[in-house]
Protein backbone atom coordinates (compact mmCIF):
# COMPACT_ATOMS: atom_id res chain seq x y z
CA UNK A 1 0.00 0.00 0.00
CA UNK A 2 1.41 4.06 -0.79
CA UNK A 3 -0.41 6.79 0.95
CA UNK A 4 0.83 10.06 -0.58
CA UNK A 5 1.64 12.94 1.65
CA UNK A 6 0.82 16.21 0.30
CA UNK A 7 0.29 19.93 1.10
CA UNK A 8 0.81 23.33 -0.30
CA UNK A 9 4.11 25.13 0.57
CA UNK A 10 5.38 25.26 4.36
CA UNK A 11 2.82 23.24 5.40
CA UNK A 12 4.79 20.70 7.57
CA UNK A 13 4.31 17.97 4.72
CA UNK A 14 8.19 16.83 4.98
CA UNK A 15 8.08 17.55 8.74
CA UNK A 16 5.48 14.91 9.30
CA UNK A 17 6.99 12.39 6.69
CA UNK A 18 10.06 12.54 8.50
CA UNK A 19 8.54 12.11 11.89
CA UNK A 20 6.59 8.81 11.10
CA UNK A 21 9.40 7.33 8.48
CA UNK A 22 12.15 8.28 11.32
CA UNK A 23 14.14 9.71 8.02
CA UNK A 24 16.00 13.19 8.18
CA UNK A 25 16.22 14.58 5.52
CA UNK A 26 18.67 17.55 4.27
CA UNK A 27 17.23 20.54 3.44
CA UNK A 28 19.58 20.68 0.17
CA UNK A 29 18.06 17.23 -0.26
CA UNK A 30 14.35 19.02 0.34
CA UNK A 31 14.52 21.37 -1.23
CA UNK A 32 14.67 19.29 -5.13
CA UNK A 33 11.73 18.62 -7.13
CA UNK A 34 11.95 14.48 -6.07
CA UNK A 35 9.17 12.71 -3.99
CA UNK A 36 10.88 10.94 -1.14
CA UNK A 37 9.83 7.25 -0.30
CA UNK A 38 9.98 5.63 2.78
CA UNK A 39 8.57 2.07 3.94
CA UNK A 40 7.04 2.18 7.61
CA UNK A 41 6.18 -1.33 9.39
CA UNK A 42 2.76 -1.59 10.88
CA UNK A 43 2.63 -1.79 14.26
CA UNK A 44 0.10 -4.59 15.33
CA UNK A 45 0.81 -5.35 19.38
CA UNK A 46 -0.70 -9.04 18.13
CA UNK A 47 2.13 -9.86 16.06
CA UNK A 48 4.54 -9.02 18.53
CA UNK A 49 2.39 -11.20 21.11
CA UNK A 50 2.86 -14.55 18.41
CA UNK A 51 6.38 -13.77 17.92
CA UNK A 52 6.89 -14.22 21.68
CA UNK A 53 4.86 -17.38 21.94
CA UNK A 54 6.61 -19.23 18.57
CA UNK A 55 10.00 -17.41 18.67
CA UNK A 56 10.08 -17.74 14.79
CA UNK A 57 13.12 -17.49 12.96
CA UNK A 58 11.64 -14.48 11.11
CA UNK A 59 8.96 -11.78 11.91
CA UNK A 60 7.28 -10.06 8.93
CA UNK A 61 5.14 -7.34 9.48
CA UNK A 62 3.02 -5.24 7.25
CA UNK A 63 4.46 -2.44 5.40
CA UNK A 64 3.43 0.63 3.94
CA UNK A 65 5.40 3.29 1.62
CA UNK A 66 4.85 6.49 2.55
CA UNK A 67 5.27 9.13 -0.08
CA UNK A 68 6.47 12.90 0.76
CA UNK A 69 5.19 14.14 -2.66
CA UNK A 70 6.76 17.06 -4.13
CA UNK A 71 6.24 19.59 -7.10
CA UNK A 72 3.21 21.93 -6.08
CA UNK A 73 3.71 25.38 -6.46
CA UNK A 74 1.98 28.67 -6.31
CA UNK A 75 0.87 30.47 -9.69
CA UNK A 76 1.91 34.28 -10.48
CA UNK A 77 -1.49 34.90 -9.88
CA UNK A 78 -1.31 33.08 -6.64
CA UNK A 79 -3.54 30.15 -7.23
CA UNK A 80 -1.93 26.22 -7.12
CA UNK A 81 -0.54 25.03 -9.20
CA UNK A 82 0.09 20.77 -10.05
CA UNK A 83 2.78 20.38 -11.96
CA UNK A 84 3.35 17.23 -14.01
CA UNK A 85 5.91 15.39 -11.23
CA UNK A 86 3.26 16.35 -8.48
CA UNK A 87 0.49 14.10 -10.69
CA UNK A 88 2.80 11.29 -11.63
CA UNK A 89 3.55 10.81 -8.24
CA UNK A 90 -0.02 11.53 -6.68
CA UNK A 91 -1.67 9.22 -9.09
CA UNK A 92 -0.05 5.93 -8.09
CA UNK A 93 -0.88 6.59 -4.45
CA UNK A 94 -3.59 4.19 -2.97
CA UNK A 95 -4.49 7.23 -0.67
CA UNK A 96 -3.96 10.84 0.25
CA UNK A 97 -2.80 12.55 3.02
CA UNK A 98 -3.32 16.28 3.07
CA UNK A 99 -1.44 18.17 5.09
CA UNK A 100 -3.08 22.02 6.29
CA UNK A 101 -1.15 24.29 8.19
CA UNK A 102 -3.01 25.52 11.57
CA UNK A 103 -0.19 27.07 13.04
CA UNK A 104 1.26 30.67 12.52
CA UNK A 105 5.27 31.38 12.40
CA UNK A 106 6.23 34.94 11.05
CA UNK A 107 9.60 33.16 10.04
CA UNK A 108 7.62 31.09 7.99
CA UNK A 109 4.40 33.12 6.41
CA UNK A 110 1.85 31.00 5.30
CA UNK A 111 2.05 31.33 1.46
CA UNK A 112 -1.61 32.96 1.09
CA UNK A 113 -0.60 35.18 4.18
CA UNK A 114 -3.08 33.66 6.53
CA UNK A 115 -4.26 30.75 8.49
CA UNK A 116 -6.89 29.47 6.83
CA UNK A 117 -8.03 25.23 6.81
CA UNK A 118 -10.99 25.89 5.20
CA UNK A 119 -9.54 28.19 2.09
CA UNK A 120 -6.58 25.94 1.51
CA UNK A 121 -8.41 22.67 1.21
CA UNK A 122 -11.23 24.37 -0.97
CA UNK A 123 -7.98 25.30 -2.99
CA UNK A 124 -6.38 22.13 -3.56
CA UNK A 125 -9.62 20.44 -4.00
CA UNK A 126 -10.46 22.56 -6.93
CA UNK A 127 -7.14 21.95 -8.72
CA UNK A 128 -7.62 18.03 -7.99
CA UNK A 129 -11.78 18.69 -9.30
CA UNK A 130 -10.48 20.48 -12.37
CA UNK A 131 -7.62 18.01 -13.69
CA UNK A 132 -10.15 15.17 -13.18
CA UNK A 133 -12.68 16.91 -15.09
CA UNK A 134 -10.18 17.47 -17.77
CA UNK A 135 -9.15 13.87 -18.27
CA UNK A 136 -13.12 12.59 -18.10
CA UNK A 137 -13.76 15.07 -20.84
CA UNK A 138 -11.37 14.02 -23.44
CA UNK A 139 -12.10 10.46 -22.39
CA UNK A 140 -15.91 10.84 -23.09
CA UNK A 141 -15.30 12.88 -26.18
CA UNK A 142 -13.04 10.61 -27.87
CA UNK A 143 -15.64 7.31 -26.47
CA UNK A 144 -18.40 9.30 -28.21
CA UNK A 145 -16.68 9.45 -31.92
CA UNK A 146 -15.38 5.83 -31.46
CA UNK A 147 -19.14 4.56 -30.90
CA UNK A 148 -20.27 5.62 -33.98
CA UNK A 149 -17.98 3.85 -35.81
CA UNK A 150 -17.24 0.62 -33.53
CA UNK A 151 -20.29 -1.53 -32.17
CA UNK A 152 -18.04 -2.54 -28.81
CA UNK A 153 -19.86 -3.18 -25.36
CA UNK A 154 -16.93 -2.29 -23.29
CA UNK A 155 -17.07 1.52 -25.02
CA UNK A 156 -20.77 1.48 -23.85
CA UNK A 157 -20.84 0.27 -20.59
CA UNK A 158 -17.33 2.64 -20.10
CA UNK A 159 -19.44 6.01 -21.29
CA UNK A 160 -21.99 5.81 -18.31
CA UNK A 161 -19.53 5.79 -15.56
CA UNK A 162 -18.07 8.65 -16.96
CA UNK A 163 -20.95 10.84 -17.57
CA UNK A 164 -21.54 10.10 -14.11
CA UNK A 165 -18.36 11.06 -12.73
CA UNK A 166 -18.41 14.50 -15.48
CA UNK A 167 -21.57 15.25 -13.74
CA UNK A 168 -20.05 14.96 -10.07
CA UNK A 169 -17.03 16.98 -10.99
CA UNK A 170 -19.18 19.69 -12.30
CA UNK A 171 -21.37 20.03 -9.15
CA UNK A 172 -17.81 20.57 -7.63
CA UNK A 173 -17.97 16.77 -5.92
CA UNK A 174 -15.44 14.66 -5.18
CA UNK A 175 -15.44 11.59 -6.85
CA UNK A 176 -14.77 9.48 -3.38
CA UNK A 177 -17.92 10.63 -2.10
CA UNK A 178 -19.87 9.30 -5.33
CA UNK A 179 -21.42 6.10 -5.07
CA UNK A 180 -20.17 3.77 -7.28
CA UNK A 181 -20.17 -0.30 -8.13
CA UNK A 182 -17.77 -3.07 -7.86
CA UNK A 183 -17.93 -2.76 -11.93
CA UNK A 184 -17.46 0.85 -11.87
CA UNK A 185 -14.91 1.04 -10.00
CA UNK A 186 -13.17 -1.41 -12.33
CA UNK A 187 -13.58 1.05 -14.85
CA UNK A 188 -12.26 3.84 -12.89
CA UNK A 189 -9.18 2.57 -12.04
CA UNK A 190 -7.72 2.63 -15.17
CA UNK A 191 -7.52 6.31 -15.00
CA UNK A 192 -6.18 6.47 -11.58
CA UNK A 193 -8.09 9.73 -11.54
CA UNK A 194 -6.91 11.85 -8.31
CA UNK A 195 -10.43 12.59 -6.58
CA UNK A 196 -11.31 8.96 -6.33
CA UNK A 197 -8.71 8.18 -3.94
CA UNK A 198 -9.54 8.11 -0.01
CA UNK A 199 -8.11 11.24 1.71
CA UNK A 200 -6.86 12.22 5.24
CA UNK A 201 -7.06 15.82 5.86
CA UNK A 202 -4.51 15.83 8.61
CA UNK A 203 -4.66 19.37 10.70
CA UNK A 204 -1.27 20.71 11.45
CA UNK A 205 -1.13 22.53 15.26
CA UNK A 206 1.48 23.98 17.32
CA UNK A 207 1.84 23.39 20.95
CA UNK A 208 0.00 26.12 21.89
CA UNK A 209 -3.11 25.10 20.46
CA UNK A 210 -3.64 22.04 22.07
CA UNK A 211 -6.86 23.00 24.17
CA UNK A 212 -8.46 24.59 21.02
CA UNK A 213 -7.79 21.78 18.67
CA UNK A 214 -10.18 19.53 19.17
CA UNK A 215 -12.92 22.04 18.63
CA UNK A 216 -10.92 23.24 14.95
CA UNK A 217 -11.01 19.77 13.95
CA UNK A 218 -14.99 19.46 14.85
CA UNK A 219 -15.13 22.47 12.52
CA UNK A 220 -13.44 21.45 9.64
CA UNK A 221 -14.58 17.94 9.76
CA UNK A 222 -18.37 19.47 9.56
CA UNK A 223 -17.16 21.53 6.34
CA UNK A 224 -15.38 18.58 4.74
CA UNK A 225 -15.41 15.35 6.06
CA UNK A 226 -17.17 12.52 4.64
CA UNK A 227 -17.17 8.66 4.11
CA UNK A 228 -14.16 8.72 1.98
CA UNK A 229 -12.53 12.26 4.26
CA UNK A 230 -11.70 11.66 7.47
CA UNK A 231 -10.15 14.68 9.68
CA UNK A 232 -7.50 14.44 11.99
CA UNK A 233 -4.70 16.82 14.13
CA UNK A 234 -1.00 16.04 15.08
CA UNK A 235 1.21 18.52 16.44
CA UNK A 236 4.26 18.59 13.58
CA UNK A 237 7.19 20.23 16.43
CA UNK A 238 6.22 18.04 18.99
CA UNK A 239 6.28 15.08 17.09
CA UNK A 240 9.41 15.57 15.58
CA UNK A 241 10.74 15.58 18.91
CA UNK A 242 9.37 12.53 19.77
CA UNK A 243 10.47 11.04 17.12
CA UNK A 244 14.31 11.37 18.27
CA UNK A 245 13.72 9.73 21.17
CA UNK A 246 13.60 6.07 22.43
CA UNK A 247 9.98 4.21 22.44
CA UNK A 248 9.95 4.30 26.33
CA UNK A 249 11.57 7.91 26.65
CA UNK A 250 8.53 8.89 23.57
CA UNK A 251 5.66 7.40 25.43
CA UNK A 252 6.78 9.54 28.98
CA UNK A 253 7.07 12.79 26.52
CA UNK A 254 3.66 12.06 25.23
CA UNK A 255 2.30 11.02 28.07
CA UNK A 256 2.99 14.68 29.18
CA UNK A 257 1.90 16.48 26.49
CA UNK A 258 -1.66 14.91 26.62
CA UNK A 259 -0.76 12.69 23.13
CA UNK A 260 -3.02 9.58 23.47
CA UNK A 261 -1.25 8.36 19.93
CA UNK A 262 1.05 9.49 17.65
CA UNK A 263 1.53 10.36 14.45
CA UNK A 264 2.00 7.30 12.54
CA UNK A 265 -0.34 5.23 14.95
CA UNK A 266 -3.32 7.82 13.76
CA UNK A 267 -2.30 8.26 10.15
CA UNK A 268 -1.99 3.98 9.30
CA UNK A 269 -5.60 3.31 12.13
CA UNK A 270 -7.31 6.17 9.57
CA UNK A 271 -5.53 4.79 6.94
CA UNK A 272 -6.71 1.36 7.06
CA UNK A 273 -10.22 2.26 8.22
CA UNK A 274 -10.86 4.58 4.80
CA UNK A 275 -8.91 1.88 2.72
CA UNK A 276 -11.09 -0.77 3.94
CA UNK A 277 -8.00 -3.12 5.04
CA UNK A 278 -7.56 -5.31 8.08
CA UNK A 279 -4.94 -8.07 8.70
CA UNK A 280 -4.58 -11.94 9.31
CA UNK A 281 -1.88 -13.83 10.80
CA UNK A 282 -0.02 -16.70 9.26
CA UNK A 283 2.22 -18.63 11.74
CA UNK A 284 4.71 -20.97 12.54
CA UNK A 285 8.52 -22.16 13.78
CA UNK A 286 10.24 -20.26 10.60
CA UNK A 287 8.08 -17.03 10.70
CA UNK A 288 4.74 -14.74 11.98
CA UNK A 289 3.42 -12.42 9.37
CA UNK A 290 1.00 -10.19 8.86
CA UNK A 291 -0.85 -9.50 5.70
CA UNK A 292 -3.00 -6.96 4.96
CA UNK A 293 -6.37 -7.88 2.88
CA UNK A 294 -9.57 -5.71 2.00
CA UNK A 295 -12.77 -6.37 4.65
CA UNK A 296 -15.18 -8.34 3.00
CA UNK A 297 -12.55 -11.12 1.18
CA UNK A 298 -13.25 -14.56 1.04
CA UNK A 299 -10.84 -17.26 2.33
CA UNK A 300 -9.80 -18.20 -1.18
CA UNK A 301 -9.00 -14.45 -1.97
CA UNK A 302 -6.71 -13.80 0.83
CA UNK A 303 -4.66 -17.40 0.21
CA UNK A 304 -3.86 -15.40 -3.04
CA UNK A 305 -2.73 -12.85 -0.94
CA UNK A 306 0.01 -15.23 0.25
CA UNK A 307 0.77 -17.58 -3.24
CA UNK A 308 -1.56 -16.67 -6.34
CA UNK A 309 -1.02 -20.01 -6.96
CA UNK A 310 -3.28 -20.67 -3.85
CA UNK A 311 -6.32 -19.16 -5.22
CA UNK A 312 -6.77 -22.36 -7.84
CA UNK A 313 -4.96 -25.05 -5.75
CA UNK A 314 -7.07 -23.87 -2.64
CA UNK A 315 -8.60 -26.52 -0.64
CA UNK A 316 -10.12 -25.73 2.66
CA UNK A 317 -8.17 -22.99 5.70
CA UNK A 318 -7.57 -23.85 9.28
CA UNK A 319 -8.73 -20.82 11.02
CA UNK A 320 -8.85 -19.35 15.25
CA UNK A 321 -9.36 -15.93 15.58
CA UNK A 322 -6.36 -14.07 17.42
CA UNK A 323 -8.36 -13.67 20.57
CA UNK A 324 -9.74 -17.18 21.22
CA UNK A 325 -6.30 -18.66 20.27
CA UNK A 326 -4.43 -15.89 23.34
CA UNK A 327 -7.85 -17.04 25.24
CA UNK A 328 -6.59 -20.67 24.80
CA UNK A 329 -3.11 -19.99 26.37
CA UNK A 330 -1.61 -19.52 22.39
CA UNK A 331 -2.35 -23.14 22.07
CA UNK A 332 -3.86 -24.97 18.80
CA UNK A 333 -4.70 -27.81 20.84
CA UNK A 334 -7.05 -25.89 23.35
CA UNK A 335 -8.56 -24.36 20.92
CA UNK A 336 -9.47 -27.63 19.22
CA UNK A 337 -10.76 -29.03 21.98
CA UNK A 338 -12.95 -25.43 23.03
CA UNK A 339 -14.38 -25.57 19.34
CA UNK A 340 -12.44 -22.25 18.26
CA UNK A 341 -10.20 -23.44 15.87
CA UNK A 342 -12.12 -25.11 12.95
CA UNK A 343 -12.18 -25.66 9.12
CA UNK A 344 -13.55 -22.78 6.75
CA UNK A 345 -14.57 -23.34 2.73
CA UNK A 346 -13.10 -20.82 0.04
CA UNK A 347 -16.30 -18.72 0.69
CA UNK A 348 -15.85 -18.01 4.41
CA UNK A 349 -15.02 -14.44 4.59
CA UNK A 350 -11.74 -13.76 6.30
CA UNK A 351 -12.02 -11.49 9.63
CA UNK A 352 -9.38 -9.26 11.19
CA UNK A 353 -6.86 -10.92 13.26
CA UNK A 354 -7.89 -14.24 11.90
CA UNK A 355 -5.32 -16.48 12.20
CA UNK A 356 -5.32 -18.96 9.11
CA UNK A 357 -3.23 -21.55 7.55
CA UNK A 358 -3.94 -22.69 3.91
CA UNK A 359 -4.46 -26.12 2.44
CA UNK A 360 -3.71 -26.36 -0.76
CA UNK A 361 -3.39 -29.26 -3.76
Amino acid sequence: MQIGIVGLPFCGKSTLFQTITKTHLDPSVLSKAEAHHAMVKVPDARLGKLEGLFSPKSTVYATIDFVDVVGLKKGESGSTQFTTNFLSNVKTNDALVQVVRLFANDTVPHPDGSIDALRDLVSFETEFILSDLSLIETRVERIKKQILKLADDNLKRELPVLEKCHRALESEKPLREVDFTKDEMLILRTYQLLTVKPMLIALNFDESQRVEAPEIVKRVAAGKGGKQTKVVSFFGKIEMEMSELPDDEASVFMEEYGIKESALGTLIRESYALLGLQSFFTVGEDECRAWTIRKGMTAQEAAGVIHSDFVTKFIRAEVVHYDHFIAQGGSFAKAKESGHWRLEGKEYTVADGDIMSIRHS
